[in-house]
């Protein structure tokens, strides 16, 4: 704001008005009025109008408070913009007083001001420079420039008599106070007066009580006296008792209105504490004798609510007022094992109140002194300790429960619960404290005889802290970046005698053997897998099995001893409900360590499954977690509820990209684009037809019935957005020139094969990839196709073949070859169509960005125009950055849940030049 501001005073203050004018003489955009303005004129000053833009008080108020902090803003500006700063604060700490003006209308008036107001409100008056007040005061005689501090304090004044007229006023809504119109109240004006009087004070009350603490409850004990003392506003070191006021002993040091100031000032601090109304009747209103009830009263919630208005209440040094209390968790009484089994229930932790004196814990026997204490004060350790009601409540329910070990550590990480209807911090004690400073504190890194690089190392030191623990983890490091020898490192940094069982897709069991016969040769490696398979032999070393043949056998996992379980791709055990997920958990283990690089794919109850199953019990039930963090956080965007979570999970989650600092430096870069392409004539035909006849069958369905007609709508839709024979399951040759992104893809592939590279094609449909096979082949161009009906060894032959350069294009089932191959001869990867969670497709791109790679890798995305796969892409560009911050989104199934208007915008056809 260049042009400087004054305020111009009214009556009532809320008609005041802010006025903006240049004192240059320049130009003023929006000047609606005039002002006149005394200037300095060499020696002498002058009278001058000048154009003005007048605002009021409510809309000058956003102007003011940023000129405060611009600075580029007049003087005069910033000075008004700090008294607004200051208007604003004392409003919203309750500083506003009802009262009359001059002709008796009601008018709000910023008070009472304590001792720090007038001292900002003096410096902001001594800030202000001439333009801020140039407005002469009336009168015909020479002119006269306003007090700056009388004129802030009107400013003051004129914002709390505006921001308490709304219609957030119910009770008083067109009436006084409330309305901006005038209201006449010639009735109140005594007391109209006396809140004036109040507001404009020079001194305030403190009350100070005189007693012999150690003799307080004895028979002959003097009574406690209270004594009024008065401070000056002005200068806080002033002050003086009522008696020396009234004998005339203090002088004049409080000011000529000192006496009335301070019965005023008893009189409101009798409203809050009506005992004080006995030294209203006294002659001098000095002090008074303390009834013990009055006494008890005054040491608990009475002092709360004068000290609320200001009037503090001064306690003699001897009584100590040191009393806390935390929420501790520690070993139940009788706990005689300083190892905590965290996957044994039955050793319980106590969970209760601890207070404290002066910082150090009171004993159980001093905790019953003061659970017993009726009176406001308390004899502890040789002195009077003053005694909050709320305190003495909670020695005497101190208990607050038992805890199972798992809920203690969350209480301990999280550090803070409800109890009691309120949030409250909670300390750890004992092995538990020590445990938590463990899991926070970086470890101390281990070496290894394995060829790790650092942070392989680093996770190594992790993973052996948690399962040294007896706890879980998730190392969640991206693919490819070596958690498979990570977990061998750890085997054989255990040298435990029982087995490690590693539980994984089919497809990766023969990447999991090779590398351990390359990393640690010797080792057993045995396959629990196929027909004639037995655990006879299993009697060390790894065991690897699948998921399906675990959940089969799971009775027969479940009876053998394992020193660690691997749940390797843990996402397919993201569904807690699923039957392999369930057999998972029936598998005991001393501990039990999950392996993705997806650890949130679509929700938050995915992180729960895999943490419930490495660690039981941390996050509590689903139906809990999902109320307490998920709905929060997904829903709502809770940064408090995203602030508690990570704190939680960060110990048990160890999380890794490429991208980070000083992780795989020697990775090549990768770029990912986009390729939009039209569709062909055919397909916009079957697109348009396929939703307008959809859209018809959805608006007469509902529940599951349209729900299923949603996801077979988007799923015909990417399908025609591929290829009309693979929505019309066409069995023909007849490909070429009927799909925008085949003809794509054959540019790609004549540009790529011409300089000799290899291309990774990933497809969703498996009926997708046997047309695109078909097509290559008819073209004489080489490729293979791996599936999810592809046998165990002919995965691995047909790796081999793709590394060796025997076969340039690799086509791939999205799901299927999605996670744990090698396949770093690809310096290009083509995804033809688009999956719904950007994760999996970061996941199959992995498959040749991992370590061992040394060309870069270019990901190529088809998508097609002013399609469903156009908003898609919108959506999954979205979901990535929440990924990222451990949020989601419900995927393809939130699609089914879109109104009929917003389905048919997603999915209508859209022109594109």
């Amino acid at each position: 704001m260049v042009s400087a501001a004054v305020f111009l005073p009214a009556d009532p203050p809320r008609r005041g008005r802010i006025a903006l004018w240049c004192p240059d003489s320049g130009p003023l955009p929006d000047a609606d009025g005039e002002l006149e303005v005394v200037r300095p004129d060499g020696g002498d000053v002058r009278r001058e109008t000048v154009p003005a833009r007048l605002l009021t008080v409510e809309d000058a108020l956003p102007l003011l408070t940023a000129a405060r902090s611009d600075r580029a803003a007049h003087p005069a500006a910033a000075a008004w913009g700090a008294a607004a700063l200051h208007a604003l604060q004392l409003a919203a700490r309750g500083r506003l007083l009802p009262g009359l003006t001059a002709d008796g209308t009601d008018a709000w008036r910023a008070g009472p001001l304590d001792a720090d107001d007038l001292v900002h409100v003096r410096a902001v008056a001594a800030a202000l420079p001439w333009e801020g007040r140039a407005t002469p005061l009336p009168g015909d005689g020479p002119p006269l420039l306003p007090d700056p501090e009388a004129l802030i304090r009107a400013f003051l004044d004129a914002v709390a008599d505006t921001l308490p007229r709304t219609p957030g006023a119910p009770l008083l809504a067109g009436g006084p106070y409330a309305a901006a119109e005038a209201h006449a109240l010639p009735r109140l004006a005594d007391w109209a007066a006396e809140v004036a009087a109040g507001a404009d004070a020079g001194v305030r009350i403190g009350l100070r009580l005189h007693m012999a603490a150690e003799e307080l409850y004895e028979p002959d004990a003097r009574p406690v006296t209270l004594v009024v003392q008065v401070h000056s506003l002005a200068d806080p070191t002033l002050l003086a008792d009522a008696a020396e006021l009234w004998t005339g002993a203090a002088g004049d040091i409080l000011g000529p209105r000192a006496r009335v100031d301070t019965v005023l000032a008893l009189r409101r601090a009798a409203r809050l504490w009506p005992p004080l109304e006995r030294l209203l009747a006294k002659p001098v209103p000095d002090a008074m004798l303390l009834e013990p009830d009055e006494l008890h009263d005054l040491l608990g919630p009475a002092a709360q609510r004068l000290a609320a208005a200001g009037i503090a209440v001064h306690w003699p040094k001897t009584l100590v007022r040191g009393l806390t209390a935390t929420a501790v968790v520690r070993p139940a009484p009788g706990s005689a094992s300083n190892e905590v089994s965290f996957f044994d229930a039955a050793k319980l932790l106590e969970f209760r109140w601890q207070v404290s004196l002066s910082g150090v814990p009171l004993t159980d026997d001093e905790m019953d002194r003061l659970a017993e204490a009726n009176r406001p004060m308390v004899r502890l350790r040789d002195q009077w300790v003053v005694v909050d009601p709320a305190l003495v409540r909670k020695a005497r329910r101190r208990n607050l429960g038992l805890l199972d070990p798992v809920d203690a550590l969350a209480l301990a990480l999280t550090g803070e619960t409800e109890a009691d209807g309120e949030r409250i911090a909670v300390q750890p004690q004992g092995t538990l404290a020590e445990l938590r400073d463990r899991l926070t504190r970086p470890p101390e890194p281990l070496t290894s005889d394995l060829p790790l690089r650092d942070y392989q190392l680093r996770g190594l030191t992790w993973l052996d802290r948690m399962t040294s623990l007896g706890l879980g983890g998730c190392l969640a490091d991206d693919m490819g970046l070596g958690k498979t020898i990570t977990v061998i490192a750890l085997h054989v940094h255990r040298a435990a005698p029982a087995p490690t069982l590693v539980v994984c897709p089919a497809s990766l069991l023969g990447n999991w053997q090779r590398e351990i016969e390359r990393f640690a040769p010797g080792l057993p490696v045995h396959r629990y897998h196929g027909p004639g398979r037995s655990l006879t032999d299993a009697t060390g070393g790894f065991v690897l099995t699948t998921y399906g043949t675990m959940r089969a056998s799971a009775p027969e996992l479940a009876a053998h001893d394992w020193s660690l379980v691997v749940a390797d791709e843990a996402q397919h055990v993201k569904n807690p409900y699923a039957a392999a997920a369930k057999a998972l958990r029936t598998i005991p283990a001393p501990a039990r360590i999950a392996l993705t690089g997806t650890p949130v794919e679509n929700n938050l109850s995915e992180l729960w499954a895999i943490l419930d199953w490495t660690t039981p019990g941390l996050l509590g039930g689903l139906k809990n977690f999902r109320a307490r963090h998920a709905r929060l956080i997904e829903s709502e965007g809770d940064e408090e509820a995203l602030r508690r979570l990570s704190r939680l999970v960060g110990p048990f989650v160890l999380r890794r990209r490429k991208s980070d600092p000083g992780i795989v430096p020697e990775l090549p870069p990768k770029t990912e684009t986009d390729h939009p392409v039209a569709l062909a004539r055919e397909q916009a035909v079957l697109y348009e037809a396929v939703v307008r006849e959809a859209l018809d069958d959805i608006a007469e369905s509902e529940g599951m019935a349209r729900r299923g007609l949603v996801m077979k709508l988007l799923g015909a839709l990417k399908q025609i957005c591929n290829h009309p024979a693979q929505f019309l399951r066409e069995d023909t040759h007849q490909l070429a020139g009927r799909s925008g992104k085949l003809e794509l893809l054959d540019e790609l592939l004549e540009t790529i094969l011409a300089e000799d590279g290899s291309v990774l094609v990933f497809t969703q449909y498996v009926s997708m990839a046997r047309l695109l096979e078909r097509h290559l082949t008819a073209r004489g161009i080489a490729s293979q196709l791996l599936h999810g009906g592809t046998p165990v060894d002919r995965r691995q032959q047909l790796v081999d073949r793709f590394q060796n350069g025997e076969v340039p294009v690799f086509l791939l089932s999205l799901k299927a070859a999605g996670t744990g191959l090698n396949l770093t001869r690809a310096g290009h990867v083509i995804h033809y169509d688009r999956w719904w969670n950007p994760a999996v497709e970061e996941q199959a791109t992995d498959r040749a960005y991992r370590i061992g790679q040394t060309q870069p890798v270019q990901v190529h995305r088809l998508i097609t125009e002013g399609t469903v796969e156009d908003r898609i892409d919108e959506l999954l560009h979205a979901k990535r950055a929440l990924s990222d911050a451990v949020l989601g989104q419900a995927g393809e199934s939130a699609l089914t849940e879109l109104t009929d208007g917003e389905l048919a915008e997603l999915v209508a056809l859209r022109r594109t030049a």
